[in-house]
């Protein structure tokens, strides 16, 4: 079997998937890209078992087949070739792969096609439509607030909400809590099901942030997006995700409005003197001025900054972990934040001060007790 690539072209492509691979699998075959010429077109699987994606491309080919390629070497040497046609040789009897570019010949050992773990099957699933940059911009605000406890696994995953009108996509690690609702995009039923943070992330770099449009599958135990020539299926994690709904303080009278950018970056300025294992910074706000400090006493680092801001209710002081708010503050939009609070004790709920179209976004932080 033979094919004719471009050098570039294969390496763009390869990169969108090589991420699912693990560099310490079980099996020796999952650090293999499965290659399968159709006619004059190429595709290339790469999986762990628990996320499959897949690229198509056009090369030239006479005739059709299947092999299994180390994907480390082929992508390592791909690196290093400048762009040009590449010849792919192919003996599907011994499984010996010949790459022949411009001034060079390469030879690789692939592997039994055979031996490639099956994809699931698309049976049985509801799909919609959505822009790729809705789902993109979901990913990025919830992302970060999944929780890394294997011990409760329904929070190691974002939460989908499907709904007829809207998607609701949740993410918590019980500290923070971040629900985001697109407005632009709807399914043809009301549905929910949780997608681990892997596969997440890969489609994040894999989808492109515009208005193309994608499609969205899922199925009892799957999850199914497709965009143009590339797909990606991953197992749904099995497990109840927490009611986030009871979570959410419904009255959280005062108000602070602060600009995000000023806020944000006294908190990395504060935050460099706080305990590194909470990250404290206490908020204390009197009228319209906020005044932030950290210590941390076992070495004793002290830092304080005050700034200005708007502010509705009485004087209070409460402590924030500041890693979280920063990230919270990456995820708004917009030139200005504000924190609906109520005690010291009671959760803050922070929003962009103005709403972008089509989006709604909440973010609930938990405080910490105040060292006294």
């Amino acid at each position: 079997m033979k094919f004719i690539v471009s050098s570039s072209t294969l390496l763009k492509q390869l990169q969108q998937i090589s991420g699912v691979i693990n560099s310490n699998t079980v099996l020796p075959i999952l650090e293999d890209f499965l290659f399968l010429i159709d006619k004059n077109e190429l595709t290339v699987v790469a999986t762990d078992l628990e996320t499959v994606m897949r690229v198509k491309l056009e090369v030239e080919a006479k005739e059709n087949g299947r092999i299994c390629i180390p994907a480390k070497i082929l992508m390592d040497s791909l690196k290093n070739l400048p762009d040009q046609p590449l010849t792919f040789h192919i003996d599907l009897n011994s499984y010996a792969v010949e790459i022949t570019s411009d001034n060079g010949k390469y030879k690789v050992m692939g592997e039994n096609p055979e031996n490639f773990p099956k994809e699931p099957a698309a049976d049985d699933t509801t799909s919609f439509t959505m822009r790729s940059t809705a789902l993109v911009t979901a990913i990025n605000k919830t992302l970060f607030a999944v929780s890394n406890d294997d011990l409760r696994p329904a929070m190691t995953g974002v939460f989908f909400e499907l709904g007829t009108e809207s998607l609701t996509f949740v993410a918590t690690d019980a500290h923070r809590l971040v629900k985001y609702v697109r407005t632009d995009a709807k399914c043809p039923q009301a549905d929910t099901f949780i997608v681990p943070k892997k596969p997440l992330n890969l489609l994040k770099s894999a989808l492109p942030d515009n208005d193309s449009e994608i499609k969205v599958s899922y199925s009892q135990n799957h999850f199914f997006v497709q965009h143009e020539g590339a797909q990606m299926i991953c197992r749904l994690i099995d497990a109840r995700f927490p009611d986030y709904k009871v979570v959410i303080p419904k009255d959280n009278p005062y108000r602070l409005t602060v600009v995000k950018s000023d806020f944000q970056n006294a908190l990395k300025r504060v935050g460099v003197f706080a305990n590194k294992s909470t990250n404290q910074v206490a908020l204390n706000i009197t009228g319209s001025e906020l005044q932030l400090s950290a210590q941390d006493v076992d070495f004793s680092f002290e830092g304080n900054e005050r700034m200005s801001c708007q502010y509705t209710g009485d004087d209070m002081q409460i402590a924030f972990n500041a890693k979280f708010l920063i990230e919270m503050l990456n995820a708004a939009e917009g030139d200005e934040v504000t924190i609906e609070l109520a005690t010291a004790t009671k959760a803050g709920i922070l929003k962009p001060s103005e709403k972008e179209e089509n989006e709604d976004l909440l973010m609930l932080v938990m405080p910490l007790m105040l060292n006294n």
